[in-house]
């Protein structure tokens, strides 16, 4: 774990794995709400995690990088379940790409325990990790020029849902009609790290 100033009142903490950088800040989360740990925003990414609002980051720097890693993720409570129609554009390459059925690919998915690892790209997108490395799909050389709302991708390890129409270049697989992004619910956003996430199958429109 490396441990780099940004600015006067910010660390941005490296880490070597996905599932380091979830522990990490499941675990800041954890103590600042005890208590023992003073800072405005912690802001997780694939193997960083950004400490923003800190009075003293050179004392935080050296209490981290001489600390443990947390072993293990906690258990959340709920779980969000998003239903899903395994009919998109990109299923059949998805199941060539896996050596599967299409059929195969939306067990193996729905299957997976997901947790959202961190969120980025647009409001309430959120990169899902939980599909064995095996399933790890390229994204597409030249992206779409438009992708739907509620479309389900696959792009390397992560699992996400577009959360409005957009450009995109990750596999779709299939659909949903979960909003992911409401400006009038409470959070405005279904998914937030450390979230976890069930795709239920649901019929094909």
């Amino acid at each position: 774990m490396r441990a780099l100033p940004v600015g006067d009142r910010a660390l941005l903490v490296e880490v070597s794995t996905d599932e380091e950088a979830q522990a990490l800040h499941a675990d800041l989360l954890r103590r600042r709400s005890e208590g023992s740990l003073s800072v405005r925003e912690i802001v997780p990414a694939a193997r960083t995690v950004l400490l923003d609002g800190i009075d003293d980051p050179a004392r935080l720097a050296a209490q981290l990088t001489t600390s443990k890693l947390p072993s293990a993720l906690p258990r959340a409570a709920e779980v969000v379940e998003i239903p899903v129609r395994y009919d998109g554009p990109d299923l059949a390459d998805v199941a060539e790409h896996w050596d599967v059925s299409p059929d195969e690919v939306a067990r193996i998915h729905a299957a997976a325990e997901f947790r959202v690892a961190f969120c980025g790209f647009a409001p309430g997108f959120g990169y899902l990790t939980g599909l064995p490395a095996r399933y790890g799909v390229p994204r597409h050389a030249t992206p779409r020029t438009t992708v739907p709302a509620g479309s389900v991708g696959l792009a390397g390890p992560y699992t996400g849902v577009y959360p409005r129409s957009s450009p995109g270049g990750w596999q779709l697989i299939g659909t949903t009609d979960a909003v992911l992004w409401d400006h009038a619910r409470v959070p405005a956003a279904l998914l937030s790290p450390g979230t976890p996430v069930r795709f239920v199958p649901v019929g094909s429109r």
